[in-house]
């Protein structure tokens, strides 16, 4: 099986959110794989070892993504290409999906895994946007997947039920917590993907005209959410409480 895993830089989780002049600052950050991918890239290499292949992890991003494709590629993946866009202005899903499109044009492949959503955006558009742009059949939020020559039967999560899929091969899905647990690099792995081949290429490089890549949405400005104050217990009986409540609903925080 060919197989590509779509994977995204994000911040650690354990990194507190700082806001500088309307822009969330990444000085003295710590960056990793998001870990949507993280599953995504496990499941590339269980099938892998399953039904034989290589998979390829594929990253659009700047420079400093090479460290988080060295550690996927540490995991167990095969080979790895980032797709360098650090020269473009301005960014969104769309220009994200577009320039994976034009990546993906003359590829073969059976499988295309990705992060239900990222850590930081959380918007989960980038897989379906390059499903369509692609031409290809998707499922997102997958919990279980089983592949049987050409089709594949998938488990996905349905507010709180499960969904059974079955579709065709090539096709792109998209990894939700639980569908598997990823590993942790091992001593050998990480010295093995150090030799494992990473491509870098420059977005401008495919074929893609500019105007087509163009992002569609525009940040104005990014903001923490207000503290919350602290809570109010309501004493006395309970006709008391429920008036001071709608009161204080009314008056306080103006709600009603």
């Amino acid at each position: 099986m060919d197989i590509y895993v779509l994977l995204k830089r994000t911040f650690d989780t354990e990194e507190k959110i700082v806001i500088n002049e309307g822009k969330v600052s990444d000085e003295g950050v710590d960056f990793i794989i998001n870990p949507y991918d993280e599953f995504a890239v496990e499941e590339a290499i269980l099938l892998r070892d399953k039904h034989g292949g290589e998979v390829t992890v594929v990253s659009v991003g700047s420079e400093e993504t090479e460290k988080e494709l060295r550690t996927a590629l540490a995991m167990g993946a095969d080979k790895a290409v980032l797709i360098n866009c650090e020269d473009l202005e301005a960014q969104d899903q769309h220009t994200t999906a577009s320039i994976l499109a034009a990546f993906f044009q003359d590829k073969d492949y059976d499988l295309i895994l990705g992060g239900n959503v990222s850590n930081d955006n959380s918007t989960g558009q980038v897989g379906p946007r390059l499903a369509e742009q692609l031409g290809l059949p998707y499922v997102t939020m997958i919990t279980n997947i089983e592949v049987d020559g050409n089709t594949a039967t998938l488990k996905r999560d349905v507010e709180g039920d499960t969904e059974v899929i079955e579709a065709t091969l090539p096709l792109l899905v998209t990894a939700q917590q639980g569908l598997n647990e990823p590993r942790y690099p091992s001593l050998p792995g990480i010295m093995k993907a150090k030799r494992k081949p990473l491509e870098e290429i420059d977005y401008d490089d495919l074929d893609i005209d500019e105007d087509e890549i163009e992002a569609k949405t525009e940040t104005i400005t990014t903001f923490l959410p207000p503290e919350k104050g602290a809570g109010k217990i309501l004493d006395g009986e309970l006709e008391v409480q429920v008036k001071e409540l709608v009161s204080n609903l009314h008056q306080e925080a103006k709600i009603l």
